[in-house]
């Protein structure tokens, strides 16, 4: 019987590790840690990591005919019992550095731009947008990879040419706003709104453009509830936004801009955000999460 242990950790993120499996295919490892303004949080999640790992998995299956991906598989021997459930089997790539963002509603980050700017990322808009706003058409906005700590930083579509070449920034807008477009009228279908998403793409052997790492996950997307959208304040969501609230609140006694860490969560901001991931993916995949696998004990 294999056990994690057996292979060597080759990278750790904010979520996820990273494990060796053999000189083609890694082990992708989600737990049930939860970070939210550059901080990793000292409460978890509870089923978090399976959550992602069936979402994941859920989007690599609809979204296969329009890009490759990097699932080999989420039930394969070489996956330790231990981790059953939140961890995939997948080809080793080699990762472009750009977060490769989609927006198709004004919100978070790309909404302090806009405030400042008119703008997201170089990317002019209509005026007279206000927080939630459905944008005219969706928009490739770009970020940098952050190390652990560190605050992904949007850049522009200029900038992405620069550093990899002006075909391949424009493939990654292409292939970018393409996913997003089918993930959005789906997440639709279900009720939800995709307001925006983040992927991550990288390269097989032979040079072909895959996507890789999680994908359309609570953790890279912004899901709200379709039913009582109201532009101008910001939406009830089926993501981490609603830690984020909690943090941000007179209740939790933190100070964003200090330099301590945030307190641990209270029991109900934990039962609470287990819920909200957990009803995304059966709002979404229609399935029930009870069927998803568990790790052995």
């Amino acid at each position: 019987m294999v056990a994690l242990a057996d292979y060597p950790q080759i990278a750790a993120g904010k979520v996820r590790q990273l494990h060796a499996v053999d000189d083609e295919h890694l082990l992708l490892v989600a737990s049930d840690r939860l970070s939210a303004y550059d901080h990793v949080l000292d409460t978890p999640i509870p089923d978090k990591g399976r959550v992602l790992t069936a979402m994941s998995v859920y989007w690599f299956e609809l979204l296969a005919d329009l890009v490759p991906n990097h699932l080999v598989s989420a039930d394969d021997p070489r996956i330790p019992g231990e981790v059953r459930g939140r961890a995939l089997l997948v080809r080793r790539l080699e990762m472009l550095p750009v977060e490769c963002v989609a927006r198709g509603y004004l919100t978070g980050s790309g909404l302090v731009d806009y405030q400042r700017t008119g703008a997201v990322c170089g990317v002019e808009l209509p005026a007279g947008l206000v927080e939630a706003s459905q944008l005219p058409e969706p928009i490739f906005t770009p970020a940098t990879k952050a190390e652990i700590g560190d605050h992904d930083e949007n850049i522009s579509f200029d900038a992405v040419a620069a550093q990899l070449g002006a075909e391949r920034a424009e493939q990654l807008r292409e292939v970018t706003l393409r996913v997003y477009q089918r993930a959005a009228e789906h997440a639709r279908s279900r009720g939800v709104i995709l307001a925006d998403t983040k992927f991550e793409f990288g390269l097989a052997p032979d040079g072909t453009l895959v996507l890789g790492d999680e994908v359309l996950t609570p953790d890279s997307s912004r899901y709200w509830p379709a039913d009582g959208y109201q532009p101008g304040r910001v939406q009830p969501s089926f993501d981490k936004q609603y830690v984020r609230n909690w943090l941000t609140s007179p209740e939790s006694g933190w100070d964003r801009a200090s330099d301590v860490p945030p307190p641990s969560l209270p029991a109900e901001v934990v039962t609470a955000t287990r819920d909200r991931y957990v009803e995304a993916y059966e709002r979404i995949t229609g399935r029930s999460f009870a069927d998803w696998p568990t790790p052995e004990s």
